[in-house]
C-alpha cells in the first residue's frame, strides 16, 4: 500500500516538474519576442491572413470569424483607452481632468489600459484558437454571413466614434508618433544638465 502511494506521488511529482519546465520554456520563448515588435506584428497579421484564407476557402465558420472580430475590436479599444480613465477620475471641475497641453504643465504620460505586448499576445493567441476551431465541424454553424458583416461594421463604427469623442473630449492621443520629446541642456562634456525652473 505504501509503495503504491510512493509510486503515485512520484508520478505526480514527475508530471508536475514536466509541466513546470514546459511552462518555463514557453515563458522564455515569449519573453524573447518582446524586443521584436515589428516582427511580432507581421507574424500576427500573417496569422490573421491565414485564418481569413482558411475561412474563405472553406466557405464556413463565419460565427467563429465574427466572434474573433468582436474580441479583436474589444482588445483594440482597450489598447486605445488610458489606464486611468479621465471620465472616472472626476475631481469637481466642469470637464474633469485633462492631459497637459502646454510645456509648463505637469507631465502625465499616456499609459494604456492594455499594453502593446499583451495586445499582441492576446490577438495571436485568440487567432490561433480561432484557426484551431475551423478544423472542427461543430463550430461551423450555418448563418447568413452578410448580416454578420454589416452588424460588425456598424458595431465598429459606433464604438470607434465613441472612442474618438472620448479622445477629443479629454485631449489625449494614444500614439507616440509625432509627440514632442523633451530633453535637457547638454554641456560639451556630454553630461545632461536640467536647469531649475
Amino acid at each position: 500500500m505504501e509503495e503504491e502511494l510512493l509510486t503515485s506521488n512520484s508520478k505526480k511529482n514527475v508530471f508536475s516538474q514536466l509541466c513546470t519546465r514546459i511552462s518555463q520554456w514557453y515563458q522564455g520563448v515569449v519573453d524573447k519576442t518582446v524586443p521584436w515588435r515589428k516582427g511580432r506584428w507581421v507574424a500576427a497579421i500573417l496569422l490573421i491572413a491565414g485564418f481569413l484564407a482558411r475561412v474563405l476557402l472553406a466557405q464556413g465558420w463565419y460565427i467563429v470569424t465574427y466572434a474573433l472580430g468582436i474580441y479583436h475590436l474589444n482588445l483594440f479599444i482597450a489598447f486605445l483607452t488610458p489606464k486611468i480613465d479621465p471620465a472616472m477620475d472626476f475631481d469637481g471641475d466642469e470637464g474633469g481632468p485633462e492631459l497637459p497641453t502646454r510645456a509648463n504643465e505637469e507631465f502625465r504620460p499616456f499609459i494604456r489600459r492594455l499594453p502593446e505586448f499583451k495586445f499582441w499576445y492576446s490577438v495571436t493567441k485568440s487567432t490561433l484558437i480561432g484557426l484551431i476551431c475551423t478544423f472542427f465541424d461543430c463550430f461551423n454553424i450555418p448563418v447568413f454571413w452578410p448580416i454578420l458583416v454589416m452588424y460588425f461594421i456598424t458595431l465598429f463604427c459606433i464604438t470607434m466614434k465613441r472612442q474618438i469623442r472620448h479622445m477629443i473630449k479629454y485631449r489625449y492621443l494614444p500614439f507616440t508618433h509625432g509627440k514632442p520629446k523633451y530633453q535637457g541642456h547638454e554641456e560639451t562634456t556630454g553630461k545632461v544638465i536640467i536647469s531649475p525652473k
